[in-house]
């Protein structure tokens, strides 16, 4: 009893320094580490609204024991980015990263700023575009669908059309049909293509070829007529007004029946919402030929001349 209870102050020292330099080797063979991934994004979407350009990665930080810290991949990472709540130009939404690895601490990266729009959802009618060969006419084209359904940012429906054009020029007498034809979608700021701007959800269409259907004669004639801006849709914001129209281009050659081109003076374009505009606005849209009828230009450019209002002195007392 006398050998463990002698010098037992001495002996629990030394005790307590063999653990502490067991710890020291211990911890100098796996010391805390840190490390960080690239990690994919996993994005809530709140419905009716979508995002327009959200980063698809991010960069996770994590920390933990150097043989705990070996182990974690960008597979054991997530990161989870918040559904936003309302539309807006700059919206913050915060980001949630967590390890499937225990002992790993992982920080949330940085909040990410995206742009957030309502979801917009509308069936667009397909119109076709055909060319007939010289002596011969188109009396019908058909597209099968007739309708297709787009979703996507409510930015992109301004003036939005779908159209699907035959290859090459229209030369018989009698039907032809051509399948698989892809879906061209156009708004105000000309040819729109889904799969140039990434969105979420992935804004679409339903259908994305469809079959025309021609029916043509031969024997045609044409004429030339002009383009006229029908009155538009509200006028500018309050102080301002519209100064000057001009339409590109002015004139269209336009082939069918003579019957049918003999009653057409002039084509009107469609009506354009001014509402809100306090500068020059361009337009592009889809000229509407009369049926029977096709012209070599599709598409006209209108360019509306916004100016503001003058400002009126009051007059001087007598």
């Amino acid at each position: 009893m006398s050998l463990i209870t002698d010098d037992w102050r001495l002996k629990l020292l030394a005790v307590g320094l063999a653990v502490l330099m067991l710890g020291a080797v211990a911890f100098s063979q796996n010391p805390p580490t840190s490390n960080s991934k690239t990690v994919g994004l996993s994005y809530q979407l709140a419905p009716n609204l979508v995002l327009i350009n959200p980063p698809a990665s991010t960069t996770v930080t994590y920390t933990g024991l150097s043989d705990v810290i070996g182990r974690v991949t960008a597979s054991n990472l997530t990161a989870t980015v918040d559904a936003p709540t309302h539309p807006g130009a700059a919206v913050k939404l915060n980001v949630t990263a967590t390890s499937t690895i225990l002992n790993v601490k992982v920080q949330n990266p940085a909040p990410i700023v995206v742009t957030v729009e309502n979801l917009f959802v509308k069936d667009l009618p397909v119109s076709v575009i055909a060319r007939p060969a010289a002596g011969f006419s188109i009396t019908k084209a058909i597209p099968n669908p007739a309708v297709v359904h787009f979703s996507g940012p409510e930015s992109w429906e301004t003036n939005l059309t779908a159209s699907v054009t035959f290859p090459g020029t229209v030369s018989v007498t009698g039907s032809i049909d051509s399948p698989n034809q892809t879906v061209q979608l156009q708004n105000s700021n000309g040819l729109l293509n889904l799969t140039l701007v990434r969105t979420l959800p992935v804004a679409s269409l339903d259908v994305s070829a469809v079959s025309i259907h021609i029916e043509a004669a031969a024997g045609s004639t044409s004429s030339t007529v002009p383009l006229v801006d029908a009155p538009y849709i509200n006028s500018p914001a309050p102080g301002y007004h519209v100064v000057g129209i001009t339409i590109t281009p002015g004139t269209v050659v336009i082939t069918g029946d003579a019957a049918a081109l003999g009653r057409i003076q002039r084509i009107y374009l469609t009506a354009i919402d001014l509402s809100g505009k306090t500068s020059n606005y361009t337009a592009q849209v889809q000229i509407p030929y009369p049926a029977n009828v096709n012209g070599t230009v599709q598409i006209a450019t209108i360019v509306y001349q916004i100016a503001a209002d003058p400002a009126v002195s009051p007059s001087a007392s007598p």
